[in-house]
C-alpha cells in the first residue's frame, strides 16, 4: 500500500520545506509538493520529518557479553532515538568478528533480534591478516583496529609493523580501515592516579596520545594507499594533522561523538564514572574547537560510540561502587540520546536540523557505503523520523532502552523528542514488548 508522509518541515537534501513523501514497498518513490500525494496519509503537521539516523559506531557485545548489552536492547534504544541503522563493532563480543566463523556466530544471534537495520564491522588484530579478505568477501563494512590496548584480551592492538601489514592488505582488497588511535607508549608514561578525581583520569589519557597515534597512522596510510577513518576524535590536537594529510592526498576521514561535543571535563562530578570513556571527554575550550571543525566539514560523522557495560564495571558510587575512574570501564551508553543531545547544543550554536542530518545520517551512511540510507529522496529506504525539535525533557535513566540504565546525561535537560520512527515505512514502537523485530542484517555493497 502506498503511504504519504506529509510534513510542513521535511528535511530534504536541498533543505527544509513542506513536502509529501510517497512510500511504496518500503522505499521512497516520490517527494512531492505539500498536499500533492495520494495514498494512506500519515499527517505529521508541524512535526519535522527527518531521515532515520545512521550510527556506524555501536558496541552491541552479543554473543559472549550479552549481560553488557544485546541486539534486542541496543536496537530498541536505537529506534527510540531515531536511529534506523547501526553498524556493530567487532569487539566485546565473544568470539570477536575477526574470522568468518566469528562473523557467522554474530549473524546467527543477531538476525531474529533486530529492531533496526544492522551491519557488522570486522576486526584486524595481530595474526589475522589472512582472514581479512574472506571477511570482506563475506560482507563486513571494513576493519577496526586499536593502536593501544582495547580493554579486552581477545582483541589485541596492533604495533607499528602489524598496522603496516594490516593496512597494506586492506588497501589491496579495497577495504575501509577504522582506527582507535591512541599511542600506547604515551599512555604508559602518563601519570596513573587511582581515585574519584576526573582530572587524574584525564591526565592519564593526554592529547599527545591521540596526536602521536594519528600521525603514525597517517604516515602509514600515505605509504600504503589505505583508506583510513579515525574513530571518536576527542582532541583538537588531531585536527591540524588531518588537514595536512588531506592536503597531501591521504584518504582519511574522521568522526567525533555526542559526548565530546556536549559534555566537558569541567562539568564531571567527582566519582561519577558514568562519564568515563577512552579517549576522554576534554575541556570546554577543546570542545569549542571540535565544534568549529564540525561546522567546517572536517568530520564526516557524529556517532555514538555506544559502549555499555554492567553497572558494576562502571564502579558507580550510586550503586555501591568506589567511583574510581582508573578502574571503571571506559564507555558511554548514549545510543538513544544522541539526537536530542546534539540538537540541544547545535541549536544553541546556531546550527540547523539540516546540519544535524548531514552529521548523523547522510555522513555516516556515506562513510560505510549505505547507498539507500541517510536521505529523504526517491529510491532511498523509507527510514523516517517524526521529530519535535521544541519539546524539552529531562533525561530519566529509567526511560532508556539499552540494557543497563547508566548514562552521564541523567538529569540533564535536553530539547528534541522523537515521536515516531519508521523502518522502511513501518512504525517501530520501542515500548511495545510484544512487537516483532523487523530489522535486517545488512552486508557491504547491497542495494
Amino acid at each position: 500500500m502506498t503511504k504519504v508522509f506529509r510534513s510542513r518541515h521535511a528535511v530534504l537534501p536541498d533543505g527544509e520545506r513542506a513536502a509529501d513523501v510517497v512510500v511504496s514497498e518500503g522505499r521512497i518513490v516520490e517527494v512531492l509538493a505539500y498536499g500533492a500525494g495520494a495514498g494512506e496519509l500519515v499527517d505529521l503537521g508541524e512535526l519535522v520529518l527527518l531521515p532515520g539516523l545512521v550510527d556506524s559506531h555501536v558496541h552491541v557485545n552479543e554473543p559472549g557479553r550479552t549481560e553488557w548489552e544485546g541486539f534486542a536492547t541496543a536496537t530498541r534504544a536505537a529506534a527510540a532515538g531515531g536511529v534506523t541503522t547501526i553498524v556493530d563493532m567487532p569487539l566485546n563480543s565473544i568470539p570477536p568478528t575477526t574470522t568468518v566463523e566469528g562473523l557467522e556466530a554474530k549473524r546467527k544471534v543477531a538476525e531474529a533480534r533486530l529492531f533496526v537495520d544492522t551491519g557488522l564491522w570486522g576486526g584486524a588484530i595481530p595474526g589475522n591478516t589472512g582472514d581479512l579478505a574472506p571477511l570482506h568477501e563475506a560482507g563486513v563494512f571494513g576493519f577496526k583496529s586499536f593502536l593501544a590496548p582495547s580493554g579486552v584480551d581477545e582483541f589485541p592492538h596492533l604495533n607499528r609493523e602489524q598496522l603496516e601489514e594490516a593496512l597494506t592488505e586492506q588497501a589491496r582488497i579495497g577495504a575501509l580501515s577504522i582506527i582507535h588511535a591512541e599511542d600506547p607508549r604515551i599512555l604508559d608514561e602518563a601519570p596513573h592516579t587511582p581515585g574519584p578525581q576526573y582530572a587524574d583520569f584525564l591526565a592519564s589519557r593526554p592529547d599527545d596520545a591521540e596526536a602521536v597515534a594519528v600521525s603514525t597512522l597517517l604516515e602509514i596510510a600515505r605509504r600504503t594507499g589505505a583508506r583510513v577513518h579515525i574513530l571518536h576524535v576527542s582532541s583538537a590536537a588531531v585536527l591540524p594533522l588531518l588537514r595536512e594529510a588531506r592536503a597531501a592526498g591521504v584518504q582519511v576521514t574522521a568522526e567525533t561523538c555526542p559526548h565530546y561535543l556536549t559534555l566537558a571535563a569541567e562539568q564531571v562530578p567527582s566519582g561519577d564514572t558514568a562519564f568515563k570513556c577512552c579517549p576522554p571527554i576534554r575541556s570546554e575550550a577543546n570542545r569549542d574547537l571540535l565544534w568549529q571543525a564540525l561546522a567546517a566539514g572536517e568530520f564526516i560523522a557524529v556517532v555514538s560510540d555506544h559502549s555499555p557495560s554492567t553497572p558494576e564495571l562502571k564502579h558507580l558510587p550510586s550503586l555501591g561502587g568506589d567511583g574510581d575512574f582508573a578502574a571503571a570501564w571506559g564507555g558511554i551508553a548514549s545510543l538513544q540520546l544522541g539526537l536530542p543531545a546534539i540538537w540541544t547544543e547545535a541549536r544553541r550554536r546556531g546550527h540547523s536540523l539540516a546540519d544535524v542530518v548531514r552529521w548523523m545520517s547522510s555522513g555516516p551512511a556515506s562513510l560505510v557505503g549505505l547507498s539507500t540510507k541517510g536521505a529523504i529522496a526517491p529510491g532511498m529506504d523509507a527510514d523516517l523520523v517524526a521529530f519535535d525539535p521544541d519539546a524539552a525533557f529531562t533525561v530519566d535513566p529509567a526511560g532508556l532502552h539499552h540494557r543497563h540504565p547508566v548514562t552521564p546525561y541523567a538529569g540533564r535537560s535536553l530539547s528534541g523528542v522523537v515521536r515516531t520512527t519508521w523502518l522502511r515505512g513501518e512504525p517501530v514502537d520501542a515500548n511495545d514488548v510484544d512487537a516483532a523485530p523487523s530489522g535486517r542484517l545488512l552486508t557491504r555493497g547491497e542495494k
